[in-house]
């Protein structure tokens, strides 16, 4: 029970990680790196910003190598939330809002829909600077308003 808590504990403290990390870090001093994410047209297949899910997936492999060792202990489902966090991102970002695999294409979810507003929002601004909506799962109520029943 106690491992469960703490795999959901972190899928949840990712949240607010994710959202430091791109207002501080890749809207900051690793801005080169993320930049090419906020450009209207992708000119490849990857782009230079794909290369913060390898920062993202390191600390997860460390902490799946350091939670079997010597035996199974709390770091692996550390891990394990940090890895369920990154699926869920990319299955948001990268395949629902930016379609970079066309499935979901027409979904009629509302939460969904509101996630995807909001990143447009955030998509809205090219440069560095005065953007909003940096969260990934959690984002301002406003932008679920549009798609009441």
């Amino acid at each position: 029970m106690i491992f469960t808590l703490i795999t959901i504990a972190t899928f949840l403290i990712m949240e607010g990680v994710t959202w430091c990390t791109h207002k501080f870090v890749m809207h900051g001093f690793l801005w080169y790196l993320h930049e090419d994410h906020h450009q209207p047209r992708y000119q490849t297949p990857f782009e230079k910003n794909d290369l913060f899910f390898v920062v993202f997936a390191v600390p997860s492999i460390l902490l799946f190598y350091f939670g079997i060792r010597p035996e199974l202990n709390y770091l692996f489902f550390i891990g394990l939330g940090i890895l369920f966090y990154g699926i869920a991102y990319f299955l948001v970002h990268d395949v629902l809002i930016h379609q970079r695999f066309k499935w979901f294409k027409h979904t009629k979810n509302r939460y969904l829909l509101g996630l995807r507003k909001a990143h447009k929002i955030h998509h809205k601004k090219l440069g560095k600077h005065h953007g909003e909506c940096f969260g990934m799962l959690y984002v301002p109520f406003k932008y679920f308003q549009t798609y009441r029943r």
